[in-house]
């Protein structure tokens, strides 16, 4: 008998009080990282009404101007007008930042890592710079490999902000949210079922002032130009029986920080998979390389994506995990969710033989230290919104699928796991 059920996804906005915390952390990451690749960071942003503060431990020879920074990525997020209650040119901003712990360092720092290559005694020596479990998932729900509702939810937030940025739609403020939920049947999306938007706006678009008939005008706006154009390469679309909701509450004026505080990595869901794998519980924002939470969550990502890109699996999940200052995974396992087509103790194998896990190698693989500094200043902060994977609009390292054919002709003589 065939199951139909729901699953439900959201993503938020650049503008997102959270997000722009977010934001506010990679733009640092990466400003440090451009003058000093060794730098170690963890900096952590809190926003409210016309106020950012900056906290967290930098260790780092890099010399940065954090208020320049701050109220250039806020007004590249759009936060440019004092109505808001947020802007760049009139927030405060306070600093307050300490060094990381010798304790920690001291895992971290054994070998020299400002080496192109390491030997594997480098690699070896230079631990995790915390304990930690990480996952990373896959599927081929989407051209992306990425979950279709989270997917989805991405998209729209992508959109609401490009129409905002472009003046199509010139009434959207920053502050957003969507959510999006896909009926399925054994498994395989089928259908869309819901699709919620929440956008900020201004308090009169044209001549219209009541609450209705904005909220109207506003529904009518986004399913013409940000609703339509995200379907358009996907097979499964909205259709007369798919429910869409704007601004339920009837209308979003007051947003941003003004609305609510923010803080980084309050938004680790809409940051994966949308809930659709598992979560470590460990933020990626403002976090130095050397953050197993960061680098091994993005090299799991690697290993599910070549693997379900290899036509191995389609669905797949990898956890790692990891103990402090000790540079060997304490463990690594992965799940298929009976779609594998090899057996899985032995795709593991050939996972082990083929993927590098240990942080330096992460790094090294990846190049995570020097991206800044190679793509014009930032790297880091142009994926602290609308998600960290299945990102087709950027070159990222972990999203690419260069070893599926390894994959998949090392296991070319195991036999398909039966029935």
């Amino acid at each position: 008998m065939s199951r139909r059920y729901l699953f439900t996804s959201e993503s938020v906005t650049e503008g997102h009080p959270d997000k722009v915390c977010d934001r506010i952390s990679d733009t640092i990451l990466d400003a440090l990282l451009t003058q000093d690749p060794n730098s170690r960071v963890a900096a952590e942003v809190v926003v409210n009404t016309g106020l950012v503060l900056i906290t967290g431990e930098i260790t780092s020879n890099a010399q940065v101007n954090y208020v320049k920074l701050v109220r250039n990525a806020i007004a590249e997020i759009g936060y440019i007008n004092a109505d808001n209650g947020f802007s760049a040119d009139s927030c405060a901003v306070l600093v307050a930042l300490d060094e990381q712990s010798a304790d920690i360092a001291q895992g971290v720092d054994r070998a020299q890592e400002h080496r192109d290559e390491l030997s594997e005694e480098q690699l070896d020596a230079i631990g995790a710079g915390d304990q930690g479990l990480m996952f990373g998932f896959a599927c081929n729900e989407t051209p992306e490999l990425m979950p279709l509702p989270i997917s989805l939810a991405h998209r729209l937030t992508r959109r609401l902000a490009a129409v905002r940025k472009t003046g199509e739609l010139s009434y959207l403020r920053p502050d957003g949210k969507t959510q999006v939920t896909v009926a399925y049947e054994d498994g395989k999306p089928v259908a869309i079922d819901t699709i919620l938007i929440s956008t900020q706006h201004d308090a009169q678009i044209d001549s219209l002032t009541e609450e209705s008939a904005i909220r109207d005008r506003i529904k009518a706006d986004l399913w013409t130009a940000v609703v339509q154009p995200i379907f358009v390469d996907l097979d499964i679309k909205p259709d007369e029986n798919t429910r869409f909701l704007v601004n339920p509450t009837g209308k979003f004026v007051i947003g941003g920080p003004q609305g609510d505080a923010g803080l980084t990595g309050r938004k680790i869901i809409v940051d994966t998979y949308g809930g659709y794998s598992r979560h470590g519980g460990g933020a990626f924002s403002g976090k130095d390389p050397t953050k197993v939470d960061r680098s091994a969550a993005y090299a799991c990502r690697y290993i599910a994506k070549n693997i379900v890109a290899a036509g191995l699996a389609d669905k797949c999940e990898v956890q790692v995990s990891y103990a402090i200052g000790v540079a060997r995974p304490t463990s690594l396992t992965l799940e298929t969710f009976g779609t594998g087509k090899v057996d899985e103790d032995r795709l593991l194998e050939v996972v082990q033989q083929t993927f590098e896990l240990r942080p330096a190698g992460i790094i090294q693989a990846f190049d995570l230290q020097h991206l800044p500094s190679q793509r014009d200043g930032r790297f880091f902060q142009d994926v602290a919104a609308y998600g960290h994977f299945g990102r087709n609009d950027l070159d990222l390292p972990w999203e690419r699928t260069d070893k599926a054919e390894l994959l998949k002709e090392a296991c070319q003589a195991v036999p398909a796991v039966s029935g």
